[in-house]
């Protein structure tokens, strides 16, 4: 059969259709009430909350660059839901001038309430297409929100360079770049060496190999060609369990948030699919168990171990689900 190019539409035909879907998105989605998604807030407040939720510490300038909120309406915005007992304030521990947001035990509940919304409303929708209509709809979404952020003042970037941005999947060249990230951290803090770098090369190959895989996810940070942090979930559908691996941010991204933001992504992933989820980690790594902690992780077990050419203080910390 002979493969014949179906002629592209004029430009102005294609901006005029998006146009019009994106109008009947807003609507369909219900932005246009003055409450959303069931609850008693505004469509802003409701957005924060789910954001909230997902980076559990971010910080009012974070959440307003995500929300594409200046500062004033930010601060109003965060105030509404603190005065309503949904959101509460603690000092960060790096900067006793900053605040980080956490959702109170009510915002969490309206937070549920929230995600089994939105779910159905998705899943609903979904049931009407096949499923390879399904994954090309993602793509195209995903192309499409991108394409949208990338003139937006939040996420510009300098001229010349590449975009940063966290990808998803595996990406040509990350299993490299992850190991020598790992390899070369271990070495200098721990000690480890040949033997720990092929075992991390090995398992990540072989993991990285098998997606698209269900219940199991890879998300990278890429800059300028190079992927400087990794995160993935490696989960057992059958025992409802899932494993967190090769969790590892460069030193030169060190607070600017990246790795806050790999764990929201992969944290909201287990919340849809596992009862449980766990890691493994060394005694000595503060900084990392600080933010394991936020997210809910908690210390269940610990012993010496020399596996990897060095005596070390293995930690095996686990978070429940908070899906109900």
């Amino acid at each position: 059969m002979d493969l014949v190019d179906v002629p592209a539409k004029p430009r102005e035909t294609t901006i005029l259709e998006l146009r019009d879907f994106s109008r009947r998105l807003v609507r369909e989605l219900g932005f246009m009430r003055t409450t959303l998604a069931e609850s008693d807030l505004a469509p802003s407040a409701v957005h924060a909350i789910i954001e909230i939720g997902a980076t559990p510490g971010i910080n009012a300038k974070d959440l307003g660059n995500i929300l594409r909120l200046d500062k004033s309406n930010t601060s109003r915005q965060v105030a509404r839901l603190e005065a309503s007992g949904l959101v509460a304030r603690q000092a960060a521990n790096e900067d006793a001038r900053s605040s980080e947001l956490y959702l109170t035990d009510a915002g969490q509940k309206l937070r549920r309430k929230i995600d089994r919304f939105a779910t159905d409303q998705v899943s609903n929708a979904l049931r009407r297409m096949v499923p390879a209509d399904q994954q090309a709809l993602v793509r195209s979404l995903a192309l499409y929100a991108d394409a949208l952020a990338w003139d937006n003042p939040v996420r510009a970037t300098p001229e010349g360079a590449s975009p940063t941005r966290i990808l998803e999947g595996y990406q040509p060249g990350c299993i490299g770049d992850v190991v020598s990230l790992h390899a070369r951290f271990y070495s200098e803090h721990w000690g480890f060496g040949a033997f720990f770098e092929k075992k991390v090369a090995t398992e990540l190959a072989e993991f990285a190999g098998a997606l698209p895989a269900s219940g199991k996810a890879l998300w990278l940070y890429a800059e300028n060609g190079r992927f400087l942090a990794s995160l993935a979930i490696d989960g057992d559908d059958n025992a409802g369990v899932a494993h967190l691996r090769w969790f590892i941010v460069d030193d030169s991204l060190r607070g600017s948030g990246i790795g806050r933001q790999l764990m929201s992504r992969a944290i909201r992933f287990v919340d849809e699919r596992f009862s449980e989820t766990y890691l493994w980690t060394f005694k000595g790594l503060d900084a990392a168990r600080h933010l394991y902690e936020s997210f809910g992780f908690r210390l269940t077990g610990e012993s010496e171990g020399a596996q990897w050419g060095t005596e070390v203080i293995e930690q095996r910390f686990s978070r429940r689900s908070a899906r109900p």
